[in-house]
C-alpha cells in the first residue's frame, strides 16, 4: 500500500482521478484542496464519508503548510492537479495564477525532494504550446517548443519548466502530462460544455466568442485518468507525455451539439467580442504515450458527450449549487452572425 497525495482533488479532473484511483487501488489516499470557487467538496464527499480517502483543506502556495504536511505524512507519491485554470480569469487577475501554478508547484517539488517522495507527477495542459493557427494541419508533439500566449498558459509552462529542472538538477523521479480539453462529470460550469449546457437548459443566450471557429481537441475525463495512471505506474522518469483524443471540434460545433441534445433552437447562439489571446487551434499528437505505455482512449466523443449530458441532466442539484456561486462575465455582444477574424 502506498500513501498517495492528490492535490487539487476536489476539482473537475482531480476528483475524477481520485475516484478512478480509489476504485483501482487500495492505497492510502490523501486529497488536498484549497476549496476555491472551483473546488467542490461535494465531488468527493462520499469517498471521504466512507473512509476511502482523507481530505485536507490547504493551499499549495503556503510553503510552511506544505513543508509541515510532507514532513508529517511521508508520502510515497504526489500527483499535482492543483491549479488556477480559467483563461478569462487569468487575463483579469494573473497574480493568483503565478502564486498557485508556479510558486505552489515549486513548494511541492521542494517538499517532495526533502522528504524523499518516490514519485511526482505534474498535470499540465496543451495550452503551454501556444497556437497552431488557422488552417494548420500540424499537431503538438512533446518536442514542440513551449510558447504560451495567455497568463494561465504561461504559469503552467513555468511550472513545467520547474518540474523538468528538478529532474535534470536533482534526478527527481518526475513526469509531466499535457492534455487536451477534457469534458465529463463534475466539470465546473464556467467551462464551455457545462456553461453552455446550463444556459441552454434555461433558454438563455449562448455567448460564442468571435466567429466560433476556434478548434479544440476533446477527451473524456476518465480516459485522461487512465493515461495518468499508466504514467505514474511506469518507471519512465523525466518524461513528458501528450494526451489527446483526436476529437477536433470548433466551439460552434460543440455549441450546436448541446442545442441539438436539448432540442433548443440555434437562435440562442449569440456572438460576442473575442477574448484576448484566444488561440485558434490546439491539437495533440498522443503517439508517444500510445507507443511507450500502450494507452488509447476508450470512449468515443459521441459516447462521452452523451454520458456527460446525461450526467448533468441527472445531477441538477449539483449544478444548481455550483451555479449559485458562479459569476457570469459581462460579454460584449457583437452580432447574431459570425465575426470576421484575421487570427
Amino acid at each position: 500500500m502506498k500513501k498517495v497525495l492528490i492535490t487539487g482533488g476536489a476539482g473537475f479532473i482531480g476528483s475524477n482521478y481520485v475516484r478512478f484511483h480509489a476504485d483501482k487501488y487500495d492505497d492510502e489516499l490523501i486529497v488536498l484542496d484549497k476549496l476555491t470557487y472551483a473546488g467542490n467538496l461535494n465531488n468527493i464527499k462520499d469517498l471521504a464519508d466512507d473512509g476511502r480517502i482523507r481530505f485536507i483543506q490547504g493551499d499549495i502556495a503556503d510553503q510552511d503548510f506544505v513543508n509541515e504536511l510532507f514532513a508529517l505524512e511521508k508520502f510515497n507519491t504526489v500527483i499535482n492537479f492543483a491549479a488556477e485554470t480559467h483563461v478569462d480569469r487569468s487575463i483579469i487577475d494573473p497574480h493568483i495564477f503565478v502564486q498557485t501554478n508556479i510558486i505552489g508547484t515549486h513548494n511541492l517539488l521542494l517538499a517532495a525532494r526533502e522528504n524523499d517522495v518516490a514519485r511526482y507527477h505534474q498535470i499540465s495542459t496543451d495550452e503551454v504550446y501556444g497556437d497552431l493557427g488557422t488552417g494548420s494541419k500540424d499537431y503538438f508533439t512533446e518536442n514542440t517548443h513551449i510558447k504560451p500566449n495567455c497568463p494561465y498558459a504561461s504559469s503552467k509552462a513555468g511550472a513545467d519548466l520547474m518540474v523538468e529542472s528538478y529532474f535534470e538538477t536533482y534526478q527527481m523521479p518526475v513526469t509531466i502530462s499535457r492534455c487536451s480539453n477534457n469534458y465529463g462529470p463534475y466539470q465546473f460550469p464556467e467551462k464551455l460544455i457545462p456553461f453552455f449546457f446550463n444556459l441552454a437548459s434555461q433558454d438563455k443566450p449562448l455567448p460564442v466568442y468571435g466567429d466560433g471557429q476556434n478548434v479544440r481537441d476533446w477527451l473524456y475525463v476518465l480516459d485522461h485518468c487512465s493515461a495518468i495512471d499508466l504514467i505514474v505506474q511506469s518507471n519512465k522518469y523525466g518524461e513528458v507525455y501528450n494526451i489527446g483524443g483526436h476529437n477536433e471540434y470548433t466551439n460552434l460545433e460543440i455549441t450546436k451539439k448541446i442545442l441539438n441534445f436539448l432540442g433548443k433552437s440555434e437562435d440562442l447562439i449569440t456572438y460576442v467580442e473575442d477574448r484576448r489571446a484566444h488561440d485558434r487551434r490546439y491539437a495533440m499528437d498522443p503517439s508517444k504515450i500510445e507507443r511507450e505505455l500502450g494507452w488509447a482512449p476508450s470512449v468515443t466523443f459521441d459516447e462521452g458527450i452523451k454520458k456527460t449530458f446525461d450526467w448533468y441532466m441527472n445531477h441538477q442539484d449539483w449544478v444548481a449549487d455550483i451555479v449559485d456561486r458562479l459569476e457570469i462575465p459581462n460579454f460584449k455582444i457583437a452580432s447574431k452572425t459570425p465575426l470576421q477574424t484575421t487570427r
